[in-house]
């Protein structure tokens, strides 16, 4: 059997789609609230296992800076960050609750943009690329 040079069978055709039925799978926009120090983190989820959680977003207390930014048109990467499994209290999906919109639904409309397209890592690509026939 030949498999693609890109081909990684193991990994989902599109692993930042989250899966409807395990709501906290990659791809799933959350809050996250730690502790020591507390803190709340908004972000999509890229990764939660038993040492930890990794998000792309940013911290809540900057959430209204970040979409005015982004409104602007000013450049904006999303942090990505690993959080022990220690420090979190809580995690919650970002979903309106009543008739108050959800921080996701709340970022599209000031900006236009959609937050999974926002929070999605960027990779860099190599400045340097090698010289040597692969």
């Amino acid at each position: 059997m030949h498999v693609a040079p890109g081909d990684n069978r193991a990994m989902q055709k599109n692993a930042l789609t989250p899966d409807p039925g395990k709501p906290f799978s990659p791809g799933a926009l959350v809050i996250a609230t730690l502790c020591n120090p507390r803190e709340k983190f908004w972000g999509m989820i890229l990764a939660l296992a038993p040492e930890g959680l990794s998000l792309s977003g940013a911290e809540l207390a900057s959430f209204e800076d970040l979409t005015l930014m982004v409104r602007d048109g000013e450049p904006f990467t999303p942090a990505v960050v690993f959080f022990p499994m220690h420090r979190i209290e809580r995690v919650e999906l970002d979903l309106p609750d009543g008739t108050l919109p959800s921080l996701s639904q709340r970022f599209l409309a000031k900006t236009g943009l959609e937050p999974s397209a926002a929070l999605a890592p960027r990779h860099e690509s190599n400045p340097h690329p090698s010289k040597e026939p692969a």
